[in-house]
């Protein structure tokens, strides 16, 4: 049988050459897993903090039986992808309405992710829970709330999930990641997102779809 190989990358302060499911922290955007991409301008991205370097780490997956999620259309939609964020995040929930919107998406948008060996979706950076919470704030609408999402380019995640999708993970090379660059990107990023969801939710979405009128049973 031919081997699948896909190559992943996954930018750390750090070279990781021996990723293992028990280093992997819970509180992540899909819960405990080594979080990786296809891309790896994104992945160079993400290496870096202020101030520091990092590496671009870059490895190979054979993809031959593991068990594959994609949280992508058609057959999941934001709403699951918010789920499945707020039960993994954590997410500042100061009002009531955000709570019950919270509450409302894991009763009915919910998707377990345990019985997978790898999770395909969206990155949510930490800045763009400020659109998620004004979401189940009820100030946006769900049209609004995805194109943030594309406003902000968020690129999407390869998460291993399980240990034989580790086993199937192959340490190929690291390569240094200069944060001059590479920070200062994702930060002008980050501002040109954030810049253009304040105007798209200033012209506001009066014909769209809140979280209160999905709850309300107005639409489907």
């Amino acid at each position: 049988m031919k081997t699948s190989l896909k190559t992943l990358y996954h930018g750390s302060p750090v070279v990781v050459s021996h990723p293992s499911l028990e280093m992997a922290r819970p509180g992540n955007d899909y819960g405990r897993g080594f979080y990786c991409t296809e891309n790896e301008d994104l992945a160079r991205e993400w290496a870096c903090t202020e101030g520091a370097d990092g590496w671009a780490n870059r490895y190979e997956l054979r993809m031959n039986s593991l068990r594959v999620l994609s949280l992508k259309p058609p057959v999941y939609t934001v709403l699951n992808w918010l789920a499945v964020l707020v039960a993994n995040r954590e997410v500042r929930l100061h009002a009531p309405v955000m709570r019950r919107g919270a509450e409302w998406l894991l009763a009915n948008h919910g998707v377990d992710l345990s019985q997978w060996d790898v999770v395909v979706g969206w990155r949510a950076d930490d800045s763009y829970f400020s659109f998620v919470r004004s979401f189940l704030a009820n100030t946006i609408t769900i049209a609004q709330l995805e194109r943030a999402m594309r406003l902000g380019k968020l690129g999407e995640q390869v998460v291993l999930k399980s240990e034989r999708a580790f086993a199937a993970l192959r340490f190929v090379s690291a390569d240094p990641v200069p944060w001059e660059t590479w920070y200062t990107r994702r930060r002008n990023r980050d501002l040109a997102a954030r810049a253009a969801f304040e105007e798209d939710e200033a012209r506001g979405d009066p014909d769209g779809l809140t979280i209160r009128d999905l709850m309300e049973g107005r639409a489907k």
